[in-house]
């Protein structure tokens, strides 16, 4: 049985996932389809390559990922299909595959411009059912990727937020991400910081927290703490509370890192 997953900004309000999914069964009807997020912020690019970098390594590499987060629609962005070693991706050219990518490098990418493999009728603004879903619909059927279109070589992609070491041998890292509880996920990994756990001081959102966590459970009742998530990254939790919303932090806000 191939595997379909899919990614998208589109909430559950309406009926644009299933919509998507009933395109894919029509064409692909022995697929399992698997959910990974449908509640992206709306056209939030970056979140949503985050996001498909934590689930990628945990499928099988037959598994074909489908991810709509497209402001572009409508416009000269290209839809595009990538080959990798870890699977097969169908999605925008708008870098929403960054991450991936960079673990990950295409080894065959094209411009999905075959109309033998879109729905009869193209919309303007809806190429999440047009044109992405039966991609991948045809893809999980066997269809090479290189006959769903021309081949391309310049993907966008976006430049990856790396860990800065400042002249005083402090690190400075970013927020890559906030999730349902409010927990905040940085782009630090345990071995950027080169001292011990208890020797740890960490600056965000204009408050100090010290010493390196191993459990949410082990902070005080809504004292934001440090630890190191299930993803590899650095995270600022708040025991019982929502970090991201007591400590005013946002995707993109900095979090530096000291001794003590």
């Amino acid at each position: 049985m191939s595997i379909i997953t899919l990614l998208t900004d589109f909430g559950w309000k309406d009926g644009y996932v299933g919509v998507m999914k009933g395109v894919i069964l029509s064409i692909a009807p022995h697929v399992a389809l698997v959910d990974i997020s449908h509640d992206i912020a709306p056209q939030d690019v970056r979140d949503a390559a985050y996001v498909l970098s934590t689930a990628v390594p945990y499928f099988p590499p037959d598994t074909v990922h489908l991810v709509v987060v497209d402001p572009g629609v409508g416009s000269e962005r290209r839809a595009i299909a990538v080959r990798t070693a870890q699977g097969t991706f169908v999605a925008p050219d708008n870098g929403v595959l960054s991450y991936v990518l960079a673990i990950s490098p295409p080894q065959a990418a094209v411009s999905l411009t075959n109309p033998r493999y879109h729905l009869a009728q193209v919309s303007s603004t809806f190429h999440g059912r047009d044109i992405f879903a039966p991609a991948a619909a045809y893809l999980a059927r066997g269809v090479p990727v290189t006959e769903l279109g021309e081949p391309i070589y310049d993907l966008i992609t976006f430049p990856l937020p790396c860990p800065q070491t400042q002249a005083d041998g402090s690190l400075v890292g970013q927020v890559m991400h906030v999730d349902r509880f409010g927990n905040v996920i940085t782009n630090l990994r345990r071995e950027d910081i080169p001292w011990p756990d208890e020797a740890l001081v960490f600056e965000i959102g204009g408050q100090f927290i010290t010493g390196l966590k191993v459990t949410y459970a082990q902070g005080q009742p809504g004292e934001p703490l440090a630890l190191i998530g299930s993803d590899g990254y650095l995270e600022i939790a708040v025991t019982g509370g929502n970090a991201a919303r007591c400590l005013s932090v946002h995707i993109g806000d900095r979090v530096h890192v000291r001794r003590r």
